[in-house]
C-alpha cells in the first residue's frame, strides 16, 4: 500500500537509517511538500534514492527519479541530494512538466551548440552586424566542452568544473589559419589572467543560456549555471594610456594615411570600426559633433568634440561630397583589423610598447576624466550603455578631479579661515 502520508522519517539521515527497505514492487516513503507534489525515499540495503511524484486531474500522476540519498555520502547538489535538496530538485521538475504541458517550454532535444547559435542569432539582429568575436569565443571555449551536451542535463557540477578548467588552462597564442592552435607555457600567463579569461567566457556561456531560459524558453530552470560564479577579485582592468610625449612620437612615426587615423582616434576615443565606416555627411561642423550610426553595441550616438576635434575633422571633410569616406588607405577604405600592422610599425618606431589601436581610446578617456570630465559625461560620448563599465576602467583616474570639487564646493559653516558656499536654508 502506498504510503501517502507526512512521513517525517526521512527528512533526516539517522531518522532513515531506521526505516526498513522498499522491496520490488513497493512504493517509496513519501512526503507532501505542496499540493499535488510530493518528495519519495527509496531504501535499498546499502542506501537510498530520492523519488518525485507529481499529480493534476489534467496529466495524472508521474514519478521521476531524482539522485541518490545523502545516507552515506555528504551531499553535492549534483548526484547526492539531501533532502532540502531532493525537495527543490522536486520543484524544479514540477515546473518544468507544468511549462511542457503548457506549451511554455519547447518539447524536444536542445544542445548547448544550439542554444549558442540561437544566442548568436540573436545579437547579429538586435546589434544588426556579424558577432565575430563572441562565435571565436564559443567556438574555442565553449563547444568543445559542453556544445553536445543537453541543456535539461547541463549541471551546476559540469558547469562549474568546465569553468574551473579554463582557469588552469595554458594561455591561447594567436595563431595562423590553418595551424595547430599554439599555447604559452603555464609561467607565462598568471593564475589572475587566466581566471579573469575565464570570467569572460562564463559571461558569455550565461548570457546564451539565460536567453535560452528566457526568451526561446528551452528549458525551465537556470539552476545549472546561475550558482556558478566569477573567480572574485581578478578582472580588475590596468588601462594603459598614452602621455603626450608618447603621443607626439607615435603620430611622427605614422605611415600617411594612418596619422590620421590615429588623430582621430584620440580626439574623439571612437573606435577603429567606427572611424573607418564615417561619412563626411555624419560629421556637423555647427554642432561640433560626429555621428555614429552604429557602435558595438548596436545602437547610434552623437560624439561631442572639443574644439581640436573639431577643427581637425573639419579638415578631413573640407571640399569632399557628403557620400565620401572619411578616413582612408590608399584612396580605398580600411579593412578589418587593418589597423594592427601599421600600429605595430609605428610603435616599434617610436620605442613605445604595450600599445595598440583600442589603447587610443583609453587615452582620450584617460585624459578626460583626468582633466576634470564628469564619468556620466564620458560614458555617454564613449557609448557605454552602464556607466559601470566606465567607473570601472576610469574612476581610479577622476581623484584629483574630486579631491578640487570637494574643497571648491562642499559647504563651510563660518568656523573655519576660508569660507566655503554659502548654505541655503529651506523655505518654511
Amino acid at each position: 500500500m502506498a504510503r501517502t502520508r507526512q512521513d517525517s522519517r526521512i527528512n533526516t539521515r539517522n531518522a532513515r537509517l531506521k526505516l526498513k527497505p522498499t522491496g520490488r514492487g513497493k512504493e517509496p516513503y513519501w512526503c507532501s511538500i505542496s499540493h499535488g507534489l510530493a518528495v519519495g525515499y527509496r531504501k535499498g540495503t546499502t542506501g537510498g534514492t530520492w523519488m518525485a511524484r507529481h499529480f493534476n486531474t489534467a496529466t495524472g500522476r508521474r514519478k521521476a527519479s531524482l539522485g541518490v540519498a545523502d545516507d552515506f555520502e555528504d551531499a553535492d547538489g549534483i548526484r547526492v541530494l539531501s533532502f532540502d535538496q531532493a525537495q527543490a530538485k522536486a520543484r524544479e521538475w514540477a515546473s518544468l512538466k507544468a511549462q511542457e504541458d503548457t506549451g511554455e517550454v519547447h518539447a524536444g532535444s536542445f544542445t548547448v551548440a544550439q542554444a549558442m547559435a540561437e544566442y548568436i542569432s540573436h545579437l547579429t539582429k538586435v546589434k544588426r552586424k556579424p558577432q565575430d568575436r563572441t562565435a571565436a569565443i564559443v567556438k574555442a571555449h565553449i563547444l568543445p566542452v559542453l556544445g553536445n551536451v543537453e541543456l535539461v542535463k547541463l549541471t551546476h557540477g559540469r558547469v562549474k568544473a568546465w569553468r574551473d578548467a579554463l582557469a588552469e588552462a595554458a594561455p591561447r597564442v594567436r595563431t595562423k589559419k590553418g595551424q595547430p592552435q599554439a599555447y604559452r607555457t603555464a609561467e607565462e600567463g598568471s593564475q589572475r589572467a587566466r581566471q579573469a579569461t575565464a570570467n569572460r567566457i562564463l559571461t558569455v556561456l550565461k548570457a546564451a543560456l539565460n536567453h535560452a531560459k528566457s526568451d526561446s524558453r528551452r528549458i525551465a530552470t537556470d539552476a545549472a549555471w546561475v550558482d556558478v560564479k566569477p573567480f572574485a577579485k581578478v578582472d580588475v582592468p590596468k588601462v594603459r594610456f598614452l602621455t603626450p610625449d608618447e603621443v607626439k612620437a607615435l603620430i611622427q612615426a605614422c605611415e600617411p594615411d594612418f596619422d590620421n587615423l590615429v588623430k582621430g582616434a584620440l580626439c574623439s576615443g571612437m573606435r577603429f570600426g567606427e572611424l573607418t565606416r564615417l561619412t563626411v555627411k555624419d560629421f556637423d561642423s555647427k554642432e561640433g559633433t560626429v555621428y555614429v550610426a552604429l557602435s558595438k553595441n548596436g545602437e547610434s550616438r552623437h560624439v561631442e568634440l572639443n574644439d581640436e576635434g573639431i577643427a581637425f575633422f573639419a579638415s578631413m571633410t573640407q571640399g569632399k561630397k557628403d557620400s565620401a569616406v572619411i578616413f582612408l588607405r590608399n584612396g580605398k577604405a580600411w579593412k578589418t583589423s587593418e589597423q594592427k600592422r601599421p600600429m605595430d610599425a609605428a610603435c616599434e618606431t617610436a620605442k613605445i610598447e604595450g600599445v595598440t589601436f583600442h589603447i587610443l581610446r583609453h587615452t582620450y578617456a584617460s585624459h578626460s576624466v583626468m582633466n576634470g570630465m564628469p564619468i556620466e559625461v564620458l560614458a555617454k560620448n564613449l557609448g557605454h550603455k552602464d556607466t559601470r563599465i566606465t567607473m570601472r576602467h576610469y574612476a581610479h583616474l577622476s581623484d584629483g578631479y574630486m579631491k578640487r570639487m570637494v574643497r571648491e564646493n562642499a559647504p563651510s559653516f563660518g568656523f573655519n579661515v576660508k569660507p566655503g558656499p554659502v548654505l541655503v536654508s529651506m523655505a518654511g
